[in-house]
């Protein structure tokens, strides 16, 4: 049954997305949060402001924020021209560049809602959100990182006749159908035409995906009023100005770097963005020294290898202030780590492309920087912790963290049926996400829900003991999944990249007793991987390593 919505924006139908209620909505704007700016128009203001500062670094080039608002302009008038209007929804696959940047402000500025596809999405994935959004045009790369994404394209383009336009950057090789975005970029900029029918700061700016890790990702609504915020607030949260400098490592699609701050919080206070066309640290380090970088943001995955570079050899890493790490909780072991090893503060960033953004305060004290996800960023963020029955638990006690607030939704796009589920009839969301928080405020995560292995009736947190085993120092990633078991219902595999020799599972029990884990949380079984499976936005796949080992015998 289709979901009422009265007050969509046009080109979306009414059922297709759930806005906040009137008064919400009505206290956000009296209270500063929702501006009734579009980015489109922030753009603007900026290059009036900023004018000749440096928005954006790629490789060897450099945009202003004149000229980046100068190519929007210009790409917003080709698009016009090739057809894209209000209201349609185009995905966009493009790897970290400032093309990005560019194809990402001109949709939004002719009201064209992108859907936001990550580099390791491939046919099914892709035509999934083609269908989902009914997409009328794709961007991607030629190719990237070894992968060509021209025949990807006339993959989904025979799955997805909708798709009525396949925009590439770099050589179309003369294809069929095929649109150049460098030649759509060269369109002289008509700013009346892209004006003709501009969008509303409530109407949906962008389509995030959901970060589950399995099945196909949901589609999460945004708009120009709430997700700028989210951009903003956090920017003023991270102590972010004009002198910032960020360097976007993890792939610019991602809500993460995209805003939490990311690319939107700087530019919104003048900052420059410095995009890294790779996540491996040397490439990083080259760019933190050569950029003066301030600020950047990894996943927990990522910091054992930035640890593993400083042993190799001396880095000028002096300009950065900050090393945000998120999008997965950060062992306490490895973020003790991190504040020893390195000249800056750690900020742990928790929070989900559905809204609710927590960040821990730069002046916290260490043990608060090594051991919580931080404290929400809007003094409007609403925090429920439940237990299995719905009802409130005390500060200190773990229970499920359900939140509502300014720049959190109400409804994923076009799934009444698992809105049903996600949400509470007051419209609180259901994150899934196993909390503690301190009487500080502070939120500790514990885990998932669902992330349990349920061995011989008692339950395990993955999450926790995944955190301990990364306290090995030859472990360097870690995944713990539940295996059929005759006698105790489920057992517990510990997948494992390792450094060095490969342990046993006597070992690592033995390492987990003396960390002082009961040892019925030790796993059973121990799996050496060369690498882990990750999901197509950048978690690992626990599903694909249960597909691939699970029922093998030790």
């Amino acid at each position: 049954m289709p979901l009422e919505n009265p007050h969509a924006s046009e080109g979306v139908p009414a059922d297709f997305w759930v806005r906040w209620p009137a008064e919400e909505a009505a206290r956000y704007r009296k209270a500063g949060y929702w501006r009734g700016e579009t980015f489109g128009d922030q753009l603007d203001r900026w290059a009036a402001r900023f004018g000749r500062r440096t928005a954006l670094v790629d490789g060897g080039s450099r945009w202003s924020y004149a000229e980046l608002n100068a190519g929007a302009e210009r790409l917003a008038t080709g698009l016009r021209e090739l057809g894209l209007r209000r209201g349609q929804r185009v995905v966009v696959q493009l790897p970290n560049c400032a093309e990005f940047v560019i194809v990402w402000f001109a949709l939004l500025r002719l009201g064209v809602v992108p859907v936001h596809a990550l580099p390791g999405h491939r046919r099914n994935e892709i035509t999934h959100l083609a269908t989902l959004a009914e997409a009328t045009a794709y961007f991607f790369p030629d190719q990237h990182d070894r992968f060509d994404y021209r025949e990807l394209a006339e993959e989904v383009a025979t799955a997805c006749p909708g798709l009525k336009h396949l925009v590439v950057l770099g050589d179309p090789q003369d294809r069929a159908g095929f649109t150049s975005l460098n030649g759509l970029m060269a369109t002289p900029a008509d700013p009346d035409g892209n004006r003709a029918d501009p969008p509303a700061a409530d109407d949906i700016a962008l389509l995030l995906l959901s970060g589950g890790t399995t099945g196909t990702p949901k589609l999460i609504p945004r708009t120009h009023d709430d997700y700028a915020y989210n951009a903003r607030q956090c920017a003023t949260v991270a102590r972010m100005d004009a002198d910032s400098v960020y360097l976007a490592v993890l792939p610019i699609a991602f809500n993460y770097t995209m805003s939490c701050p990311g690319l939107l919080g700087t530019l919104q206070v003048g900052g420059t963005v410095v995009m890294a066309s790779n996540p491996y640290p040397r490439t990083a380090f080259r760019l933190i020294e050569r950029e003066r970088v301030t600020i950047t943001s990894l996943n927990p995955t990522l910091v054992p290898h930035w640890l593993a570079e400083l042993d190799r050899g001396p880095a000028d890493l002096s300009s950065l202030r900050v090393l945000q790490v998120g999008s997965a909780r950060l062992a306490d072991d490895v973020a003790a780590t991190v504040v020893e090893r390195l000249d800056c503060t750690l900020q742990q960033v928790f929070g989900m492309s559905e809204g609710l953004i927590c960040l821990t305060r730069l002046d916290d004290p260490v043990e608060l920087l090594s051991t919580t996800q931080g404290v929400p960023v809007s003094d409007d963020d609403e925090i429920l912790i439940v237990d299995g029955g719905g009802r409130p638990v005390p500060d200190g006690q773990v229970g499920e963290l359900l939140t509502r607030g300014p720049y959190t939704l109400r409804g994923y796009y076009r799934a009444p049926e698992q809105n049903r589920t996600s949400f509470t009839e007051d419209g609180f969301y259901r994150t899934g996400d196993q909390v503690r928080r301190l009487p500080s405020g502070h939120l500790t995560v514990i885990g998932r829900v669902k992330d349990q292995i349920n061995r011989g009736g008692v339950k395990i947190d993955a999450t926790e003991v995944e955190g301990h085993l990364l306290a090995h120092p030859e472990i360097v990633s870690a995944a713990l999944v539940p295996e059929a078991d005759g006698k105790l219902g489920e057992r517990s595999v510990a997948f494992l990249v390792v450094s060095g020799e490969q342990p046993s599972v006597k070992t690592i029990g033995a390492f987990l007793r003396g960390r002082g884990l009961a040892p019925y949380k030790a796993p059973d079984r121990v799996e050496i991987v060369a690498q882990m499976p990750l999901t197509a936005v950048g978690k690992i796949d626990k599903k694909a390593l249960a597909a691939t080992y699970i029922g093998r015998r030790p």
